[in-house]
């Protein structure tokens, strides 16, 4: 008997949840506790800061779901938190992209992240909202402690890309449309070290079509991860910016767009179909990529070379309920390889000869599948998420007010 929509979403939940439970250091005299890798079963020594994010709001979506005890997951999430306070190596707040499981200190020269940093404190957020006390009043110092002006260029009024720590100095620009508001909400409500709100209005807003949808305020790549990550937390739904922007119908477009693209390619691949798709950043045969990604982009690149991970129909489930949830079902149905102990694996790709199944799954992949399909099916990351003040007031403070809508054009490209 074929699974029920249901069941299929809390068995590729549960799994998912399993993840960040088994794969964080469980040891609490450990000055890693608490830390999650980035990927498993590859790179055990390697923590993401960012799989920390996902998995702190994880360990609430546990204890709520009963998965877990309360008591358990609150233990986790302050000893956690305890580790970000006190071990994670970081520079003005900010951690580095990835950490030591063991030591919490800076992984190999890995840069010292921003975005990464955002979706931790996101997750933090999230936990203190959820279980409180001590919970929340480490998630509010790590958050305060945060110098999101540091991370500014004032010339430019844009953050940079990343802080290389052996050079001491910053490199690149988040100068275009991505996955990076969540940076701007939580940067513009920080008591401590705010920038201006006006950084929401410093980027460039590139406009494009594909497949009679649109238009669409896209990223240079097309990858899918970019209109889903600040919508794990944020709340966007009935929401537009002083520009008159729905964000949220934004990500509903690029996200047929992207299935769109898929469908088109589907006389040209094995993997692809309108039950196969969803290009987005995901280990490939050849190894991880970011260039994944789909039409409309600026980069004028086809990267649709047959690779397909499950994240990206599931981390866009509440843009298109419908054409994900088919998705899923058929990779459940049709690929026994593709389903491992933490639910999906992290991409396949029928066109490679033998077909290809990754070996890995990748926390922020199974972090954006769980919370996605929670937010779909009860809304309870954005409810407990959109309770902290930093959440209501960044987006107050960025988007402005249904009064502001229409007030200006922004950055058009």
């Amino acid at each position: 008997m074929a699974l029920s929509d249901d069941t299929l979403l809390e068995l590729e939940s549960k799994r998912s949840f399993q993840f960040f439970w088994e794969q964080a250091n469980a040891d609490p005299v450990s000055p890693g506790y608490g830390l999650i890798r980035d990927r498993a079963p590859g790179r055990p020594e390697m923590a993401s800061i960012a799989s920390v994010g996902y998995g702190l709001t994880a360990l609430a979506i546990g204890a709520e779901r009963e998965w877990i005890s309360r008591e358990d997951a609150y233990a986790r999430a302050v000893g956690t938190l305890r580790t970000c306070w006190n071990h994670a190596e970081h520079r003005h707040g900010f951690f580095f992209h990835f950490l030591d499981m063991d030591t919490a200190k800076q992984y190999r020269r890995c840069e010292v992240s921003v975005i990464d940093t955002a979706i931790c404190v996101c997750g933090a957020l999230t936990a203190g909202e959820y279980f409180g006390g001590e919970a929340k009043r480490l998630a509010q110092a790590i958050y305060e402690r945060v110098e999101w002006n540091w991370y500014r260029n004032p010339e430019t009024n844009q953050f940079y890309m990343g802080y290389n720590d052996e050079k001491g100095e910053h490199f690149g620009t988040w100068d275009h449309y991505a996955e990076q508001f969540m940076m701007y909400f939580l940067g513009a409500a920080s008591p401590t070290h705010p920038v201006p709100a006006s950084m929401f209005d410093d980027f460039v807003r590139y406009v494009g079509y594909y497949g009679g949808h649109g238009p669409i305020i896209h990223s240079t790549g097309g990858a899918l991860f970019v209109y889903q990550f600040s919508h794990a937390w944020f709340d966007f739904r009935g929401r537009r910016d002083r520009y008159g922007v729905d964000w949220y119908e934004n990500s509903v477009r690029a996200t047929l767009a992207n299935r769109q693209f898929c469908i088109d390619r589907a006389d040209r691949s094995k993997t692809f179909g309108p039950n196969a798709w969803g290009l987005t950043a995901c280990d490939g045969p050849r190894g991880y990529s970011g260039g994944y990604g789909a039409d409309p982009n600026t980069t004028k690149r086809d990267y649709a070379d047959g690779t397909i991970p499950p994240c990206g129909a599931a981390g866009s489930i509440v843009f298109t309920p419908r054409e994900s949830i088919a998705a899923l079902r058929h990779y459940y149905e049709n690929h026994s390889l593709l389903w491992g102990p933490y639910g999906f694996q992290d991409a396949f790709n029928l066109d490679e000869t033998p077909a290809w199944y990754a070996e890995d799954v990748i926390g922020i992949d199974k972090g954006i599948t769980l919370l996605m399909i929670e937010n779909y099916r009860t809304g309870f990351v954005w409810r407990q998420f959109m309770q902290a003040l930093p959440a209501r007031l960044g987006m107050d403070l960025c988007l402005g007010t249904a009064a502001d809508a229409g007030a200006g054009a922004g950055s058009i490209a």
